[in-house]
């Protein structure tokens, strides 16, 4: 078995790993050269234009003027949403962003949503797709400032209007007070925050649970089954909830 792990400069000296793999004896340590790659840009070079239900989305690069607004003239059903690659994750290209999608687009379908909030926004794309589906007061908290312009720049190139707010996770905002929650971030926080997350629910609101793997359901579904109704939506081996409170 083969163990490859990345260091910044400075942060960790041959001697020091050495001495933390001591215990297993028959283990070698080789350093390696990094190379200087341009990931971004070569993140561009294969990023290509795509479709996630209602959405189309494309690359900054590639949208013509005005693609950044509510529809497409041609199919006014067709929602665009312009994204730009860099270290905030949410591009579309993700099974768990594109179930986030689904997600919205049916919870838009069943009824309005008013007060929306984004938990770990990323680029932005779902709070960004919520204004494209009407949602009316669209907010979107994280607890890293690059994280946070980065949605902003998503705002600007998709002239949608959010409320960005640097915080940890919902403890900043008043309980019961958001329609859905949308919470794109991992397993251990799903778990972690369970009640947290279930609290900023207004009494008839709904959460979008992703970022987990079909594997990982049967822990999630337990912690939020007081909210009531639990559907399951998935893609190859990764999944989301809906979980909506009870009438």
């Amino acid at each position: 078995m083969t163990l490859l792990a990345y260091f910044a400069e400075g942060q960790a000296s041959e001697r020091e790993l050495s001495d933390a793999f001591a215990a297993l004896h028959d283990a070698s340590l080789e350093s390696a050269p990094v190379p200087e790659v341009d990931w971004v840009a070569r993140f561009r070079e294969g990023f290509r234009p795509l479709r996630a239900g209602g959405f189309r989305i494309l690359p900054a690069w590639r949208a013509p003027a005005g693609a950044g607004r509510r529809s497409s003239a041609k199919s006014p059903r067709v929602r665009t949403l312009i994204v730009e690659p860099g270290r905030a994750f949410g591009t579309g290209t993700h099974e768990s962003t594109r179930l986030c999608l689904r997600a919205l687009e049916l919870l838009a379908a069943r009824g309005p949503l008013d007060r929306v909030l984004d938990l770990g926004p990323g680029t932005g794309i779902l709070a960004i797709a919520a204004r494209r589906l009407g949602c009316g007061r669209v907010t979107a908290v994280d607890i890293d400032p690059e994280a946070l312009a980065s949605a902003s720049h998503h705002a600007r190139l998709n002239r949608a209007r959010l409320a960005l707010v640097l915080g940890d996770g919902g403890r900043a905002f008043v309980p019961a007070s958001f329609d859905l929650v949308l919470a794109n971030v991992t397993t251990s926080l799903l778990l972690e925050r369970a009640s947290e997350i279930a609290g900023l629910l207004a009494p008839m609101g709904a959460a979008v649970l992703a970022g987990l793997l079909e594997s990982d359901l049967p822990p999630v579904l337990a912690a939020y089954r007081n909210l009531g109704r639990l559907e399951v939506l998935s893609e190859g081996e990764w999944a989301a909830v809906i979980a909506a409170r009870r009438p």
